[in-house]
């Protein structure tokens, strides 16, 4: 009798990262719960599968909303018995600074990217320990090291990196690997999540000058070639899927690699500053 294929549920998986890690884990067997907040959006996820004649479960999972949260993974076990790794993926860009934006602003993008990566990986971490599971979070060089006009994105992966870095010797004693896939620029993700009409004229106050010298060195990493494909960055989401005992933090490119080294190696937080302060001078 041939053992159960291995679960996995990854949240969001409308597009980019998500979607292509979906295809992936597919591919490689497992049994893959694609979520995604609106399931009317599931078409392009769909075609996806459809191309690559893999099948895929797709499902409702709002990270924002504990009782969707809990119906997901109370689901995949009633159905499946058991969950062996979740991949957190879904999260929102957002660009913006301290004066210009609200509070509430602020708390949402706190909500969508660190605590409903709290709520998912709560509610799947018995299931995961009752399969020596994995738990992995898809974050971003950018919860490493801070950048400019990114305060509240930033600040909300460097805080699922910390919690995360924290979890995981705790969650190792106990049998459930706990992996942080850090990106950097993936085509078509900063135009589409961060909110800015690119073709208006941007106004930002005493900040405009500041911001269009950011909005201009981002996007010239997406128009010059430098930004990887979502199916690349899921590579390294595979990575931690599959090695037999995944890094606690993996990199998704070399230049990712060499960005986060230059924070890890910052001791005074100088190299940093005048990193990412070129970009807007």
């Amino acid at each position: 009798m041939s053992a159960a294929p291995r679960t996995v549920l990854i949240t969001g998986t409308s597009s980019g990262i998500g979607l292509a890690a979906a295809i992936a884990a597919a591919r490689a067997g497992w049994r893959t719960v694609a979520t995604l907040r609106d399931t009317t959006r599931a078409d392009v996820l769909r075609k996806a599968a459809e191309e690559a004649d893999v099948e895929l479960d797709i499902r409702q999972l709002d990270v924002t909303d504990e009782a969707s949260v809990t119906a997901a993974v109370d689901g995949v076990i009633a159905d499946y018995g058991r969950l062996d790794a979740v991949v957190n993926n879904a999260g929102a860009g957002h660009v913006g600074t301290l004066e210009n934006d609200s509070v509430a602003e602020i708390r949402k993008v706190m909500e969508v990217n660190f605590f409903g990566v709290l709520s998912v990986s709560k509610a799947a971490l018995p299931h995961l320990r009752a399969t020596g599971g994995r738990l992995i979070t898809v974050t971003s060089v950018g919860g490493v090291i801070g950048q400019p006009f990114n305060e509240a994105y930033c600040a909300a992966k460097f805080a699922v990196e910390g919690y995360m870095e924290s979890l995981a010797p705790v969650a190792r004693t106990l049998g459930v690997s706990v992996t942080v896939v850090e990106p950097g620029a993936v085509a078509t993700e900063f135009v589409n999540n961060v909110g800015i009409d690119l073709e208006a004229e941007i106004d930002a106050g005493p900040y405009t000058g500041t911001l269009r010298r950011y909005i201009d060195h981002a996007v010239g990493q997406f128009l010059d070639g430098s930004a990887q494909t979502p199916a690349g960055a899921a590579e390294a989401v595979m990575e931690a899927l599959t090695t037999d005992l995944p890094a606690f933090r993996i990199q998704t490119t070399d230049w990712a690699r060499t960005f986060v080294a230059t924070k890890l190696a910052d001791v005074d937080g100088s190299a940093v500053q005048d990193l990412t302060g070129a970009w807007v001078a």
